[in-house]
């Protein structure tokens, strides 16, 4: 670990009438500047961290994002990491004021590009629409409703309501499309199309307590190699409600979900497989604290996982975790303690969010590199924290410092060719009251190191 002598000094913050002060907090680790430019993508968009990929790289000078505008209006844009150009267009005109309903982006075999995104809840379906001129994002035509239900479902699962939305190409199966959600019985729901998009055929329900309980939802993260695998990192439930929630992984290939050790869980059509049945990541011990989910990639067909432990609301632990293939077992490490939540609970109220952390992301070409959001004197900064040795210690590049207002839930653009700039983009929070009370822009930064 590498420590950087430095003086403290005093800040002042510029707090949301009617939002109390949060208590400053200190770490012994202190960043080192990075070496970049911070710069915004827009001035009104945010988005949570349950549908994605929410950025990807369509070519080395063209990345592809989205978000939720304050009212509602779902909005892309391309940005060129080269020429800092950037374009918008709305494509869906004030849907609702929910950060849930951001739009996640995968690129067809014909080179045009198809977003998905969703409603918080309720049974009016899933929205995807698709350019006709490859990453020309004005080229996006008519949103599509889709409700991803079958009678069978249904009655095996009666629960239905639509959220998030996870779409993903596999070239290995002829360029099938699969899109993933909490969708039929409130579970982890996966949809594939064999026509990108304009049929689906297949609907299943993935993962699901025995016997079924359809107030459970299980959370899931999705990351995709693009041939042929589909990763999963999930958990019991929410850790409002799952004392016990601990973390999973499993993988889909060829009409099969696998668990780390390259054992079947199930065939397709064998599902629904319950979490118990996947590979056990992290199970919380006594004082260990619950658990939620944060990213996972993978590199040489090794997954990397991001996740947090909360000991306590008021304390987040960020956690690293890799499999290792030689004796089977999860290489786990603590990275920081990142603090409380980052929303600005109204005086007087209790916090509707304890959980919502600052958040992290994983470099989708190089593991080793984290780049997260930890609170440092009460304000939540962007960190990168670098590993040489799978998570025993770190180096630490602070990206932001001093800032006025909460910088949150970054993310590194999937796809990303080699030979590219690596962007990070993330929320600055003038205001985060709650996920539908919001006034947020989304920054970036260009990564020279």
């Amino acid at each position: 670990m590498k420590f950087i002598a430095f003086s403290l000094c005093v800040l002042i913050l510029s707090i949301p009438a009617g939002c109390v002060q949060r208590k400053k907090t200190t770490d012994p680790k202190v960043a080192k500047s990075a070496s970049g430019n911070i710069q915004t993508l827009t001035e009104n968009g945010a988005w949570c961290w349950f549908s994605d990929p929410r950025a990807i790289y369509y070519s080395k000078t063209k990345i592809i994002t989205g978000w939720v505008k304050n009212d509602g209006s779902v909005e892309v844009a391309s940005l060129n990491p080269e020429t800092q150009e950037k374009k918008f267009h709305v494509i869906h005109p004030q849907l609702e004021a929910d950060d849930h309903d951001n739009p996640a982006f995968t690129v067809l075999a014909d080179g045009n590009i198809l977003t998905m995104f969703a409603w918080h809840g309720g049974n009016k379906g899933i929205i995807y629409n698709l350019t006709n001129n490859g990453p020309d994002i004005q080229s996006f035509g008519k949103n599509v409703i889709y409700l991803p239900k079958t009678e069978e479902l249904l009655n095996k699962f009666p629960k239905e309501t639509y959220t998030y939305a996870n779409p993903f190409v596999l070239k290995d199966e002829n360029n099938r499309l699969f899109s993933f959600g909490r969708w039929i019985g409130y579970k982890p729901n996966m949809i594939i199309s064999t026509d990108d998009g304009h049929t689906w055929k297949e609907q299943y329900v993935i993962i699901s307590s025995e016997p079924f309980d359809p107030d459970n939802r299980p959370y899931a993260k999705y990351y995709s190699d693009g041939k042929s695998k589909i990763h999963l990192i999930f958990t019991d439930g929410h850790p409002r409600n799952e004392p016990g929630n601990s973390v999973y992984y499993c993988y889909y290939e060829n009409r099969a979900f696998w668990r780390a050790d390259n054992t079947k869980i199930c065939n397709l059509t064998e599902l629904p497989f319950t979490a118990n049945e996947a590979s056990l990541v992290y199970r919380p011990g006594n004082n260990s604290g619950r658990a939620w989910i944060s990213d996972v990639v993978t590199k040489n067909d090794v997954p990397y996982i991001l996740y947090t432990r909360h000991p306590e609301e008021t304390d987040h632990r960020y956690h690293y975790a890799w499999y290792n293939k030689t004796n089977n077992t999860w290489e786990d490490h603590e990275i920081c303690k990142a603090g409380k939540w980052f929303p600005q609970t109204p005086e007087g109220e209790t916090e509707r969010e304890p959980h919502y952390m600052g958040n992290m992301t994983l470099h989708p070409l190089h593991p080793e590199t984290v780049y997260l959001s930890r609170e440092v004197n009460g304000v939540f900064e962007i960190e990168k924290y670098k590993t040489s040795n799978g998570g025993n210690s770190w180096e630490i590049n602070s990206i932001t410092k001093n800032s006025i207002h909460d910088n949150v839930r970054p993310y590194v653009p999937r796809n990303q060719p080699e030979d590219a700039k690596t962007v990070v983009l993330w929320m600055e929070n003038k205001k985060y009251i709650h996920y539908t009370n919001f006034d947020t822009r989304i920054l970036y930064f260009v990564d020279n190191q």
